[in-house]
């Protein structure tokens, strides 16, 4: 190890131990913590959040990057150490313009406007986010100007924390190739949505039974519940602290047999992504994934290509049948597989379809670019939400619980985000389209035998951690870097075939 490494190692460890304790504090916010907690938790984040800025921010660390820097490109450094120095200067150049009371305010008010976004969605009232969100808003745009190269715009710096591959030119292509070659397709597909029946999924489903179902349909797919919980939150999603404890949330509805079996798939994928990581890279900061595009492309990956896959069902479907007999025992597995697959307009991102979902990323998309072009007021998001719906899906949302205040997301700040899910879905196609050239996938899922699968994306994506970037990973995969098209030609095979289009 360079001596210079040495050096640092005790200010990444420290800055380490203080993220993970940031991480448990949002475990338990979203999961367990009482709701007048909030206001004072936000306190102790605050401080945790100052330590670690303190932590790498400063002349010493400053120093030891540049030499550290030097070093890489003189090839003195191994390719473990060159990653956490590539992630290191990354972090640093973000938080080194953000003054630190700043800094400290903003990690203090998204634990306060996490929880007023959460009662705003129970009340369904935006009202109770809106003086919060406000403030959001105004610190990322500021964070954002900090950190602006010439002729940057701010989303655009946003957009690169979560998919540095991708911006705001890339994706006006993609969105628009989706808008071109999907939103026809979609309009053909819902003249014939009344072709399938799937009253069967709104009848009543156990929440117990649901929990216990859901449990296992994440250990059928490889989740190891050694290094790893699932927890019950308002919004599913997953945490890491390192490879050897990553979390997931679900949410369970009564009467919606889909919507927890397909979040679990989903941030099960995710959680996979986590724990193959290689041991070498745990704990530091190269040891997660390499972005949210990819990260995306993974839960997506499970959720859809794989989990809504006749091949997957078929060794496990008489298990669910099982699990709600009265419910489900008249239900053939074609009749379940077409059911999961229906394509129609819906209010809910997470309970989107394949077809319909590119929309609804879109919709946030172009919500988020009018927001740090200065386009839209705060208290007038709600009404350009539903015309975004109504233009883009034909259906206007009858509330706010069911319309701007349905994801977490922006309550942490989490502009730029939303397109990671879109780049995802796109993401997977891609790799599936290599996979199934690799090996019988279909039989493999026929045998109850995802082994291989996880394998494959272990060995060619998940131990990597941020070593390689999105289009680095693609490209040794699949010969070439990131190609939307592969994910347009999915979905028309599908859905042509689906409708018999």
């Amino acid at each position: 190890m360079s001596k210079a490494f040495e050096e640092l190692m005790p200010y990444l460890d420290k800055s380490m131990a203080l993220q993970t304790a940031r991480s448990l504090f949002e475990w338990d916010e979203q999961t367990m913590a009482p709701f007048e907690a909030a206001d004072y938790t936000s306190k102790v984040i605050g401080i945790i959040s100052d330590e670690y800025m303190k932590c790498l921010i400063n002349d010493d660390v400053r120093k030891l990057i540049k030499k550290l820097k030097d070093e890489a490109r003189q090839d003195k450094l191994t390719d473990k150490e060159k990653a956490i120095i590539k992630e290191l200067d990354k972090t640093f150049e973000q938080l080194e313009s953000i003054p630190p009371d700043e800094y400290r305010a903003f990690n203090e008010l998204t634990s306060i406007s996490n929880r007023a976004w959460a009662k705003a969605k129970k009340d369904n009232d935006y009202q109770v986010f809106a003086p919060h969100f406000k403030k959001i808003i105004e610190y990322k745009k500021k964070f954002a100007s900090y950190r602006a190269k010439k002729g940057q715009s701010p989303y655009e710096v946003l957009l690169k924390d979560y998919e540095e591959c991708l911006g705001i030119k890339e994706l006006d292509i993609f969105f628009d190739k989706i808008k071109q070659e999907i939103v026809p397709l979609l309009k053909q597909v819902s003249k014939k949505s009344d072709t399938i029946d799937k009253t069967y999924n709104f009848l009543n489903y156990d929440i117990d039974k649901q929990k216990e179902f859901c449990k296992y349909l994440s250990g059928y797919i490889g989740f190891d519940f050694n290094k790893g919980v699932i927890a019950q939150s308002a919004h599913p999603f997953t945490l890491q602290l390192h490879n050897h404890d990553v979390r997931i949330t679900n949410k369970y509805i009564e009467n919606n047999l889909e919507s927890a079996m397909f979040s679990i798939i989903h941030e099960t994928g995710h959680a996979l992504y986590e724990m193959n990581i290689d041991d070498s890279l745990t704990q530091t900061l190269a040891g997660t994934g390499t972005s949210m595009g990819m990260h995306e492309s993974q839960s997506r990956f499970y959720e859809n290509i794989i989990g809504r896959s006749k091949a997957f069902w078929t060794p496990i479907y008489d298990k669910l049948v099982d699990t709600y007999p009265e419910n489900l025992k008249n239900i053939t597995l074609d009749h379940f597989i077409k059911g999961i697959n229906k394509s129609e307009p819906s209010l809910i991102r997470t309970e989107a379809d394949e077809l319909s979902y590119p929309l609804h990323i879109i919709i946030r998309y172009e919500i988020e670019k009018m927001i740090f072009a200065d386009e839209v007021d705060v208290d007038k998001l709600p009404e350009l939400w539903n015309e975004k719906y109504q233009e883009y899906l034909g259906i206007t949302p009858t509330n706010d619980a069911d319309g701007i205040l349905q994801d977490t997301h922006w309550s942490f700040g989490e502009f730029g985000y939303f397109p990671s899910y879109a780049i995802g879905s796109a993401i997977a196609s891609q790799l599936y389209a290599k996979i199934v050239e690799v090996m019988p996938v279909e039989e493999y899922l026929e045998e109850g035998n995802l082994t291989p699968i996880r394998e494959f994306l272990r060995d060619n994506i998940h131990k990597y951690g941020t070593s390689k970037n999105t289009n680095q990973l693609l490209k040794d995969v699949t010969d070439e870097e990131f190609n939307a098209d592969y994910y347009v030609n999915y979905l028309k095979d599908k859905y042509e075939k689906l409708y018999e289009l």
